[in-house]
C-alpha cells in the first residue's frame, strides 16, 4: 500500500457542478445540501454497456450505479460513497479479517474520500492504489458489506473538518508523521505512534538484497561526479526510525538522496519501507543486504495492527483513536 494520492482533473475530464446539479447528482462532500450523494470515480477507456436490472459493465465487470462518458471519452461511474466502499473495503483489507478491523478500515476509508472530494473537480478518485482500490461488484463481500453498514456515516474530523485519513500495511512497530513521508505542515494527528500490535505481519521485518549496478542506474546523475558506486547507508532517520536520507557512497566522494526519492526510483515492493535496521557490506558480486521492517509509507492507520488490535478486543473507535490521536469518529 502506497501514499494515497489524488489525481487532479484535467480540463478534458471537465464535469461541472451546474452539470451535476441538473441531474441532480452532487459531491459527497457537499453533506446535508446533497438530495443525492454521488461518487465519481473515474474508470478510464474501455467498452461499457447497461445492465437491464441496473448498473453497467465496463470492460466486462459489472458496476454499481450509472456511468457517463467524459468529452475525452473516458468513463465515469457514478454511485453512492456506500456502495463504492462495499468493493473498496475488501479491496483494500483482506475480508476474512476481524470484523473491528474491517469497520475501522471502512471509516478511514469513507473519511479519505470525503476529505478530499470537491465538486470543482472533473471526478472525485480514480480505482487503483492512487486512491483506493476499487473493482465493481466482484470486489464485495458479505464482511465488506457488513462492515460499510456498520459504518454507516461515520467519518474522521479534526477541528470542524473532515481528518486526512492515511492508512498502510504495516508500520513494523512504529507509525510515520506525515511532515516526515511527504513534508508540509506537521499535522497533530499524524505525527506517529508506538505501535506493538502489527508483529503477525509477514513484513513486519523483512530482508532484502539489492545490486549496486541497480541503485547506479536509478541514480546516474548523482553518482556522475563520484565514479562507481562501493556501499550504501542511511545517513540520517526521522523519529520513526526511517531513513530520511540515503547516502551512495562511490570511488570519489558520496551523493545524498532523500529516503523517499531511493525508495520510489528503486522500487516500493524492492524495498517494502525505509523504516531500515541495517545496511551491510556489498559482496563481491555488487549486492547489498538491506535489513528493516513494515510495508507501506506507514502514515496513520496500520492495517495489520489494526487487525491486532481487534484480535485483542478493540472496537472500531477504539483501534481509530490509537492511529489518530485527538481525532473524532462522528456520523456526518
Amino acid at each position: 500500500m502506497r501514499r494515497a494520492t489524488f489525481i487532479a482533473a484535467t480540463a478534458a475530464l471537465a464535469y461541472t457542478a451546474a452539470a451535476a446539479r441538473a441531474q441532480d447528482e452532487y459531491d459527497p462532500a457537499m453533506g446535508t445540501t446533497a438530495t443525492t450523494q454521488r461518487l465519481r470515480v473515474l474508470l478510464g477507456a474501455g467498452p461499457v454497456a447497461p445492465l437491464p436490472g441496473g448498473g453497467f459493465t465496463f470492460r466486462g465487470r459489472a458496476y454499481r450505479g450509472r456511468y457517463y462518458r467524459a468529452p475525452n471519452g473516458e468513463i465515469v461511474n457514478l454511485l453512492s460513497l456506500e456502495e463504492y466502499l462495499y468493493s473498496v473495503v475488501s479491496r483494500e483489507m483482506p475480508p476474512s479479517w476481524p470484523a473491528a478491523a474491517l469497520a475501522a478500515q471502512a471509516i478511514c476509508a469513507r473519511s479519505y474520500v470525503l476529505q478530499r472530494s470537491s465538486p470543482r473537480r472533473a471526478y472525485d478518485v480514480v480505482p487503483s492504489e492512487l486512491d483506493q482500490v476499487y473493482d465493481g461488484t466482484r470486489g464485495e463481500t458479505a464482511s465488506s458489506r457488513a462492515a460499510v453498514d456498520a459504518t454507516g456515516g461515520m467519518v474522521l474530523r479534526y477541528g470542524g473538518g473532515f481528518a486526512q485519513a492515511e492508512y498502510s500495511s504495516c508500520c513494523g512497530g512504529h507509525t510515520e508523521a506525515s511532515s516526515d513521508a511527504w513534508g508540509g505542515t506537521p499535522i497533530p494527528y499524524l505525527e506517529g505512534v508506538v505501535c506493538p500490535y502489527c508483529t503477525a505481519s509477514p513484513n513486519y521485518r523483512w530482508k532484502r538484497r539489492i545490486a549496486l549496478p541497480q541503485v547506479e542506474a536509478s541514480f546516474a546523475a548523482e553518482i556522475a561526479p563520484y565514479g562507481a558506486m562501493t556501499a550504501l547507508a542511511v545517513s540520517e532517520a526521522d523519529a520513526s526510525g526511517r531513513a530520511k536520507m540515503i547516502e551512495l557512497r562511490c570511488e570519489r566522494g558520496s551523493a545524498f538522496v532523500r529516503g523517499m526519492d531511493f525508495r520510489l526510483r528503486i522500487g516500493a515492493r524492492v524495498l517494502p519501507s525505509l523504516l531500515i535496521s541495517q545496511i551491510g557490506n556489498a559482496s563481491q558480486a555488487g549486492r547489498v543486504r538491506i535489513a528493516g521492517g513494515g510495508l507501506g509509507h506507514g502514515v496513520g492507520l496500520c492495517q495489520w495492527g489494526a487487525r491486532g488490535m481487534a484480535l485483542e478486543g478493540a472496537t472500531p473507535e477504539a483501534i481509530i483513536a490509537f492511529y489518530f490521536p485527538g481525532v473524532t469518529v462522528t456520523h456526518d
